[in-house]
């Protein structure tokens, strides 16, 4: 698929000011542009904001997807690259959150000209623990959870939707994780979810030359706060926001404090 379909492939939208400079928000696995929308509103009164899907994910262009070509993060890497040079973006805020924060160090670090900044929302690097590093699971845990996804992915969703979000007194956020879960093909779900979780970007992040915001929340049962630690100690220069909100997405348990706290790095000089 071309470059010049890249608009349409990732089903983009753009909202804000057209002067202002770009903040591009790439959502987490399982997800899509829809899960921004109680943050992108704020941040549209300062920026221009540019949403997309995945490939696979929402109304993107679904017969774009091969298991192929997304077997590993690159891909989805390349993706936001075609994106920015297709709508000509410059100096972008480029916002990932969970394995889209990677997503996000792997583009920046392969055209870090293209990026003002980065902001990598509750970013993990590696999920499974390994000697004196902590992911967070062990190999056995990772293998339990691709097990359970592959056998039975609307009662994986179910159960894993309201861990993933944390917040167990507000359940209806649990359960908007689930029904975003539930419209993506359990197919793309699986090869993505693998991706996701055997991914090892380590590596990577000393690489990034982008001024880089962690953001982090008190208490992630995906990305525990060593996670978030190990992320800034080894991006040079990096800045580490814990917010006083629990879960995995803080976008939705806590907009107000993620918002401004991109909007706080944006605008910094």
């Amino acid at each position: 698929m071309g470059i010049v379909d890249a608009a349409r492939r990732n089903n983009v939208t753009v909202i804000g000011r057209g002067d202002g400079p770009t903040v591009l928000l790439a959502h987490g696995f399982g997800c899509d542009q829809n899960l921004w929308r109680l943050v992108a509103p704020v941040l549209a009164e300062r920026f221009r904001v540019v949403l997309f899907d995945h490939v696979g994910a929402g109304k993107s262009d679904v017969s774009a997807w091969s298991a192929e070509r997304y077997a590993t993060l690159d891909a989805y890497a390349q993706d936001i690259l075609d994106l920015c040079a297709e709508l000509d973006l410059r100096d972008v805020v480029l916002v990932g959150h969970s394995v889209s924060a990677m997503i996000a160090v792997l583009a920046a670090n392969r055209e870090p000209e293209r990026f003002a900044k980065l902001v990598l929302l509750t970013p993990s690097p590696c999920y499974v623990d390994e000697g004196d590093y902590r992911g967070g699971f062990s190999r056995a845990d990772i293998d339990e959870l691709l097990g359970s996804l592959d056998s039975n992915y609307l009662g994986w969703s179910a159960t894993m939707a309201p861990v993933i979000m944390g917040n167990p007194d507000r359940p209806e956020l649990g359960g908007e994780l689930a029904d975003s879960f539930c419209r993506t093909d359990p197919a793309i779900a699986r090869v993505f979810a693998q991706v996701t979780f055997l991914s090892d970007n380590r590596a990577d992040l000393p690489k990034v030359t982008v001024p880089t915001l962690v953001i982090q929340t008190a208490q992630d049962a995906i990305a525990p706060p060593e996670v978030g630690q190990f992320v800034h100690d080894q991006i040079a220069g990096s800045e580490l926001v814990t917010l006083d909100a629990t879960g995995h997405c803080p976008q939705l348990s806590a907009p107000e404090a993620t918002a401004a706290a991109v909007v706080a790095f944006a605008d910094a000089p």
